[in-house]
């Protein structure tokens, strides 16, 4: 009959290899086959001018979003190779990586799609105008409420 405290033991290390398995189980579910990539922009880079000057749209988007899809995909291929050899704690310290570059790629799709030329942003429905209103007060102060939030995510 084995000891107590060797059958704690062992206990712990079933808890920690059954965890271990589901974690690995649970990445390969999650994961995607898909690489991440660059959007189109619906518009030209010179058509938010004067506004945005189209040198910098395209900076902005052929280089800076640019990076972010490259860099997360190359963390999600390391993570699949790390999956691959069980190394749960190479998985983990990558996280940082996938969530800053993936964080980047999500947040500049956002941006790109929240971007209109002059004439064609439109204006919020009568419901959310109705919500902004009730919520903040006014539009301007939605807009720089969201913009103070804004600068604090990254």
């Amino acid at each position: 009959q084995q000891q107590p405290n060797t059958r704690f033991c062992l206990e712990k290390t079933r808890e920690r290899t059954m965890l271990r398995t589901s974690m690995i189980a649970a990445r390969r579910a999650l994961s995607t086959t898909t690489k991440a990539e660059l959007p189109k922009l619906a518009y030209a880079y010179d058509a938010l001018q004067p506004v945005l000057a189209a040198e910098l749209m395209e900076l902005h988007h052929s280089k800076h979003h640019a990076t972010y899809v490259a860099n997360l995909n190359a963390a999600l291929d390391k993570q699949a190779e790390l999956e691959k050899k069980g190394d749960v704690a190479g998985i983990i310290a990558l996280q940082p990586a996938i969530k800053f570059n993936g964080g980047g790629h999500v947040n500049h799709t956002i941006f790109w799609s929240n971007l209109a030329p002059v004439g064609q942003g439109g204006t919020p429905s009568a419901a959310l105008s109705a919500a902004i209103d009730k919520r903040w007060g006014s539009m301007d102060a939605f807009q720089t409420d969201f913009a103070n939030k804004a600068l604090a995510i990254q």
